[in-house]
């Protein structure tokens, strides 16, 4: 007699958004296709004895083998990156496709599609960068991609190569209001950025700690308020990235206290990083937690944990953005220690996102295991376009699978599947670690070893956001 199932979970302990309960979980073609106690028998099974299940997550801001300024190049590819993502319980990863000035936004994504094309074990989609939006790319490219299922976007304030003015911003913001977009923003303000680093340089203040000084959170204070103003002059949900501090979250729950939408995103590095690991003398090592908005202080990580629980964030990503510490491509671009504003920005940080916020979050009752699931999976995956399909453990939804093992890990950058040198969390003691990945049914990391395959992972064309934000509780909720 044929196995009813190709795969069986057996005595899960299931955890989603909104409820947690014992289930089997019955898998056939990639789908989750049946849910209750003693299932029929699978072609495969696994136990997974009263553990924690969640549905895989999804990581909606990190970057793989986008094209940069030379000399500098990430240390990841699609193959590595989505490697690194399964090991770490991501089933599902969105990077972005730049527009290079003076390019063409449809030629960015085709060159993103050739970089993706054969080498990632688990889903994918893009998000697009817009750095030139000429009135080809506004009245034609950009809403034409977006009909394709390339439905989100970003925004920067700052950086040379990246920023647009208000004026640009204004443009796109009404074009994702007309094509039900969801427009995404780096808020820092350029010009107070490189007026501060004109005068560190010249004054030879030039390690890397200098970096934090050169971004102070009123910087990202004034964009973010701008972002929102722009914003509610257009009419339209934007999604503020990489939330750092206090400051910019007290405007995002001053935009919600008066009934705006406005989405929010944190990261790992404002929750397990503060501005000392830049260095607190003049030493390059501080270059490996070069990132914007660069890590605050302890008092301001109490505020990001505090706005994790109380539904000021949407979702929780990685911004993984990989370069190696000991490499004339990554922070040491040329061969050399360079001034900070030369440092490529970014840290990697996808495969340890999920095993931190458990370990730091669930299991020390700073977040609830819903609140767990909502901010790593179900969030996104609305919030980009994915959702039921993923996100979620339910019938009809990919069988993208995370069974959970509780036991205290040292964490070293050896035990990591990326391929960059370093983790800028090495020593952190980890309390879980994912026992399996499934991804659409397919056991691609098992506790021990890495078991997918480059090339199995599928692009998905996204809808379009589904989500409205909480309000937070107290002054922010009324």
């Amino acid at each position: 007699m044929s196995a009813e199932f190709d795969l069986v979970v057996r005595n899960a302990k299931v955890a989603t958004a909104s409820d947690t309960f014992m289930s089997d979980i019955g898998v056939a073609g990639g789908q989750i296709v049946q849910l209750g106690v003693k299932l029929s028998k699978g072609a495969r099974e696994i136990d997974a004895e009263g553990r924690i299940t969640t549905p895989g997550g999804i990581d909606a801001h990190c970057h793989f083998d986008q094209p940069i300024p030379p000399p500098a190049r990430m240390a990841d590819d699609f193959e590595s990156g989505t490697r690194s993502a399964a090991c770490g319980g991501t089933t599902t990863v969105i990077p972005f496709a730049a527009q290079q000035k003076g390019g063409s936004l449809r030629a960015a994504v085709d060159d993103y599609h050739r970089r993706a094309n054969g080498r990632a074990s688990i889903d994918y989609g893009f998000h697009l960068i817009v750095t030139d939006p000429t009135p080809e790319v506004v009245a034609n490219e950009l809403p034409a991609l977006i009909a394709q299922g390339y439905s989100s976007f970003k925004i920067y304030m700052t950086y040379d190569d990246l920023k647009l003015d208000d004026g640009q911003i204004l443009r796109l913001l009404a074009l994702a209001r007309s094509h039900g977009a969801m427009a995404m923003l780096h808020a820092e303000n350029t010009e107070c950025i490189a007026w501060l680093t004109e005068n560190l340089l010249e004054a030879g203040l030039t390690a890397p700690r200098y970096h934090a000084t050169s971004r102070p959170m009123l910087v990202e204070r004034e964009a973010t308020h701008r972002a929102i103003s722009l914003a509610e002059l257009v009419d339209v949900p934007v999604l503020i990235v990489h939330v750092s501090g206090r400051e910019a979250v007290e405007q995002i729950q001053w935009a919600r206290s008066r009934g705006l939408t406005v989405l929010s995103e944190t990261c790992p590095q404002y929750l397990f990083l503060t501005a000392d690991d830049l260095g607190i003398d003049d030493g390059y090592k501080g270059a490996k937690c070069v990132c914007s908005p660069p890590p605050r202080d302890a008092a301001n990580q109490q505020v990001i944990w505090g706005a994790l629980a109380d539904g000021t964030f949407t979702v929780f990503s990685s911004d993984h953005a990989p370069f190696s510490f000991d490499d004339d491509l990554g922070k040491k671009p040329g061969g050399g220690e360079v001034a900070f504003p030369y440092i490529p920005n970014g840290i990697p940080g996808l495969e340890t996102r999920l095993p931190l916020l458990y370990s730091e979050g669930v299991l020390t009752g700073r977040i609830s295991l819903n609140r767990f699931v909502e901010l790593t999976a179900t969030n996104p995956a609305k919030t980009y376009g994915l959702h039921p399909r993923k996100g979620t453990i339910a019938i009809g939804s990919d069988a993208d699978i995370v069974v959970w093992d509780e036991h205290r890990t040292p964490l070293t950058n050896s035990m990591l599947h990326h391929a960059v040198d370093y983790t800028p969390y090495e020593g952190w003691a980890l309390d879980a670690w994912p026992a399996y990945t499934i991804a659409r049914g397919d056991v691609v990391w098992d506790g021990r070893q890495f078991l997918g395959t480059p090339g199995r992972g599928w692009f998905l064309p996204r809808g379009l956001p589904t989500i409205v934000p909480r309000k937070p509780p107290g002054n922010g909720g009324k």
